[in-house]
């Protein structure tokens, strides 16, 4: 959204809130345009209540029963997002955005909204970002037997790749470990700006 919120937001002098219903109502709308230009997998990453039944209630209802949805359940309200915020100008124009994504601290949570997530009929879960939160993805993996998908976010690649660029780490032994780590904590897929060059090392 043009205001850097994830959602439809209602501003309340200076304090703002983020609608979840009718934000649900777009995602639907969103799911399902994706869904009939040819998407195999939608992938709400809002961190909204009820968002995974309701896609998935529409995509059954219009006929698109085969398409999965990957659902960012444990995006966490981090630091490790800033470069990324940056290059795409989506820094919230107005606070931030712990009112609907995960504390932090409170990994047992994150936990629960997974596993809501897939009894609502999530294909696959999300944690985002990474290498802070394989106590998250470890226990996902012990818990359910769904693919498990992890972020390492733009701030996660920042950190080895300014520290290469330092001389302070040889990049590809870091890069390496990193990706091994979270594999090793459970992630069936990682996500992560170093593929192209971690395809390359690997091959």
């Amino acid at each position: 959204m043009s205001h850097g919120h994830c959602g439809v937001i209602r501003i309340d002098g200076d304090r703002f809130h983020v609608l979840n219903d009718e934000t649900v109502e777009l995602l639907v709308r969103t799911a399902l345009s994706h869904a009939a230009a040819g998407a195999d997998i939608v992938a709400p990453s809002d961190m909204m209540d009820g968002r995974v039944l309701a896609i998935r209630s529409a995509l059954d209802r219009e006929g698109f029963s085969d398409t999965a949805i990957l659902s960012y359940a444990a995006k966490f309200a981090g630091s490790f997002y800033g470069p990324f915020r940056d290059a795409a100008h989506s820094t919230p124009g107005m606070g931030d955005r712990r009112g609907y994504q995960m504390d932090p601290a409170n990994g047992r949570e994150a936990v629960r909204e997974a596993l809501l997530d897939i009894e609502e009929g999530a294909d696959m879960v999300m944690v985002k970002p990474a290498l802070p939160y394989l106590d998250v993805l470890r226990s996902l993996r012990d818990e359910t037997r769904v693919p498990l998908a992890a972020y390492q976010v733009s701030g996660e690649y920042a950190m080895i790749s300014a520290a290469a660029a330092q001389g302070l780490m040889d990049e590809r032994a870091a890069v390496l470990e990193a990706l091994t780590a979270i594999r090793r904590a459970g992630a069936d897929m990682v996500i992560t700006y170093h593929a192209a060059r971690a395809a390359r090392w690997l091959s």
